[in-house]
């Protein structure tokens, strides 16, 4: 079977983002440059249990390929059975684990960044996903530890599991998102491992991709937050360039709403409001603009102020 990730030259993937990488947003990335994208995380325990809003959360667009969906958990039959129902699921390719996500709630059940904590666990939850797939990828999502760092460990403990690649965000969960990422982890799982490492953590911009890639000799790089108001950073890496057109920013915005309002119907106008408070970041008349599109929730009025805006 063909391999759908070609990893000759670097690759540029959008990171999960719980509340922000859903399908109207990841067909926008897709459509302008993104090579990867991945699912909100999704729990295990949901979708064993057939929540109705995760397996929502599943949907892809069809430009989605390779398309990744991202589980979290602990228990082993758990996520065994989350993979057998997604085992069924066409159009997913691979199926990625999160050892990473450093949010109170997930941490104390024992997901996402625990897992780091505790190698053997990772080891067995990570195999469980390995063995059972038929999905052509199984990936890890790390950080560089949970206090300490022990980058070149959990870069091992991973690909002993059979991962096809492993994507870092060089922080640890102490670090949540305000300390420096730490580069030279990175740097140094990347020289530990035959497999693949994609660099992630505040990597906002055409510049610093470059400069990551550069420093770490990582396969690709993963953006997750530094896309959120700037999706067109999928462009500029895209093509190489630096600048953008304000046409171009508009065109993307734009495009962004219709596909919101198509996925999520008239709410969408209502669940837009974040993104364009992200979107007007460092235009004259932000504020305004953001009072006014607050009391907004007619999908036509507010393309309309979108128009105008931009």
């Amino acid at each position: 079977m063909e391999k759908k990730i070609d990893f000759s030259k670097p690759l540029v993937v959008l990171a999960p983002l719980a509340g922000y990488t859903d399908l109207p947003f990841r067909s926008v990335v897709k459509k302008f440059g993104a090579d990867i994208t991945v699912s909100e995380m999704i729990s295990s325990n949901a979708l064993v249990y057939k929540s109705e809003k995760t397996l929502r959360m599943i949907e892809k667009s069809p430009s989605e390929d390779p398309y990744i969906v991202q589980i979290a958990g602990n228990n082993a039959d758990l996520v065994k059975e989350a993979v057998l129902i997604l085992n069924d699921i066409p159009g997913i390719d691979g199926i990625d684990l999160n050892c990473g996500c450093p949010a109170p709630k997930v941490f104390s059940h024992g997901s996402g960044s625990n897992l780091l904590g505790d190698l053997n666990k990772l080891e067995e939850i990570l195999s469980t996903v390995k063995q059972y797939s038929n999905k052509q990828y199984t990936t890890a999502k790390v950080r560089i530890g949970v206090n300490d760092k022990i980058p070149v460990e959990i870069a091992k403990a991973v690909e002993a599991c059979g991962v096809d690649y492993v994507a870092v965000h060089g922080r640890t969960r102490a670090g949540k998102y305000k300390a420096p990422v730490d580069y030279d982890a990175i740097k140094a799982m990347k020289e530990a491992v035959n497999i693949p490492v994609i660099a992630n953590g505040d990597i906002k911009d055409y510049e610093k991709a470059k400069e990551v890639l550069e420093y770490t000799k990582a396969d690709g790089v993963m953006i997750g937050r530094g896309a959120i108001g700037k999706p067109w950073v999928f462009y500029q890496l895209k093509h190489g360039i630096d600048d953008i057109s304000e046409e171009k920013k508009k065109e993307i915005i734009l495009e962004h709403y219709d596909a919101v309002l198509q996925f999520h119907g008239v709410h969408g106008t209502v669940m837009f409001r974040k993104l364009l408070h992200s979107y007007s970041k460092g235009y004259t008349g932000a504020h305004e603009f953001r009072d006014l599109i607050n009391k907004i929730s007619d999908p036509k009025v507010m393309r309309d102020m979108i128009e105008n805006f931009f």
